[in-house]
């Protein structure tokens, strides 16, 4: 990957196990400016915390300063997974059920409720999706 291509900041390593890494990673000022913000969702929070697995060709200590890098496509991919995808849904049955004479109470609860099986699906995909989005650690 080149660097224009990804999406990179500093974290320091937090907890290792035998297959995962956790890296709490600081929002830096840098992230006010930068072109992918929306994509990586780092510009909203000072901290996050990521998992990642966890090379096997390399050691790794707990509070090491390591850069975490991800291809721009797959933060892209992770914002539309969890942002773009659920407002659509969030408005598309808020606005069928406006147009079927349903209240408008009823019809913003309703268009929340829709979102609970999209969060469900995600959450019995977790696995999968992990493997969709590559880390690398440097």
């Amino acid at each position: 990957m080149k660097s224009e291509e990804t999406i990179s900041h500093e974290g320091i390593v937090t907890k290792i196990t035998n297959d995962e890494l956790e890296i709490k990673i600081l929002a830096q000022s840098a992230c006010a400016a930068c072109h992918a913000k929306s994509a990586c969702g780092m510009g909203e929070q000072a901290e996050k915390i990521l998992t990642v697995p966890r090379p096997k060709d390399k050691e790794f200590t707990i509070s090491q300063k390591v850069n975490v890098r991800m291809a721009i496509g797959q933060g892209n991919k992770a914002a539309v997974l969890a942002y773009l995808i659920p407002i659509i849904l969030l408005l598309a049955v808020l606005f069928i059920c406006l147009g079927l004479g349903v209240n408008e109470g009823l019809s913003a609860l309703l268009s929340i409720v829709a979102l609970i099986p999209y969060y469900i699906i995600l959450y019995l995909k977790r696995d999968k999706l992990k493997k969709q989005f590559l880390y690398i650690i440097e």
